[in-house]
């Protein structure tokens, strides 16, 4: 018999009931399994995507299970979109405990935004930072950020110039880049969130490598569907095991101390050198802004922050 996400992660006892959780990307693949484990535990939940029908099978799931859910419809290229979810949230909720920036994927086409920034940029690391800070006052007492990275962020630098341009595109280095923006972004969050007094935490997390959960669907060719059929084989990370990453960041009571960290394996991880790099992380968060055109958020840091927050914590290569 197959272990459910949430025997997977050790939280198949956690009460979730009262919970209102946010689920990006949660049509398909991990993020469908994610917010359906949370509904089995009683979880609230706002399932998100662009194919209606998807979301509304889904949703369906979910209620089944005795869990309030609905489906809001947001494509991450487009900048209202997005704000129209937040406000969507804030007008249809008394506030969100679980924020699962989840959706994501590896686009083969160069293209430019109506930001003027490459395509994956946006959709990985530029919509989820809208979307959170948008929320960021409508998150509930110990709410937990959950973003999902990948350790395909080894080997890359932040380069936000070089997000400005399509020219010699390089869909692999795009995603590389953004999951190394994925977890820039959550030291930097949870950082801002501890000096800011906020009680939210922020956690990145490596789901391992999925074939069934869908974000290869847009390589060239036969990619997809080889890549697919890699599930069969011993050994593969499964769908459920990605969700179960997830599951373990957002509710297991191991890893309520864990703000600002990247866990792979159900594990703490060490990142990249660059992944470290706080003047990065700090660069990052400003230049998102402005490419939004927005005020930046939770701007009250000191110009001597040099330390990320929470406790020292042994981490594994």
């Amino acid at each position: 018999m197959t272990s459910t996400p949430e025997q997977l992660a050790g939280v198949a006892d956690v009460d979730c009931t009262g919970m209102q959780a946010l689920v990006t990307g949660s049509t398909s693949g991990i993020g469908r399994a994610t917010a359906i484990a949370l509904g089995r535990l009683g979880a609230d939940v706002i399932v998100h995507g662009r194919d209606a029908s998807a979301g509304a099978d889904v949703v369906d799931t979910v209620t089944a299970y005795g869990a309030d859910a609905q489906f809001i419809a947001a494509d991450f290229a487009d900048v209202e979109a997005v704000r129209e979810l937040a406000a969507t949230v804030r007008s249809t909720t008394d506030g969100i405990d679980l924020l699962y920036n989840n959706a994501g994927g590896v686009f083969r086409d160069g293209q430019l935004t109506s930001c003027d920034v490459e395509y994956t940029f946006h959709i990985n690391h530029l919509a989820p930072y809208l979307l959170t800070t948008e929320l960021l006052d409508y998150l509930n007492t110990d709410a937990r950020v959950v973003t999902t990275a990948s350790a395909a962020h080894q080997g890359a630098s932040l380069d936000i110039d070089r997000t400005r341009s399509v020219d010699n595109h390089s869909a692999f280095w795009a995603y590389n880049h953004s999951k190394l923006a994925n977890i820039l972004f959550t030291t930097e969050l949870a950082q801002r969130l501890d000096i800011s007094d906020h009680t939210a935490t922020a956690v990145c997390v490596h789901p391992g490598a999925i074939p069934g959960s869908g974000f290869t669907r847009f390589l060239p060719g036969p990619l997809p569907r080889i890549v697919q059929s890699l599930e069969v084989l011993p050994g593969v990370t499964s769908v459920n095991d990605g969700a179960a990453e997830l599951l373990f960041a957002g509710i297991s009571s191991q890893t309520t101390d864990y703000s600002g960290k990247y866990l792979a394996g159900q594990q703490l991880k060490e990142p990249s050198s660059d992944a470290r790099d706080d003047a990065a992380a700090r660069r990052l968060w400003q230049e998102s802004a402005n490419i939004l055109d927005i005020t930046e958020p939770l701007n009250n840091l000191p110009d001597n922050k040099k330390t990320r927050p929470g406790v020292d914590i042994n981490v594994t290569e």
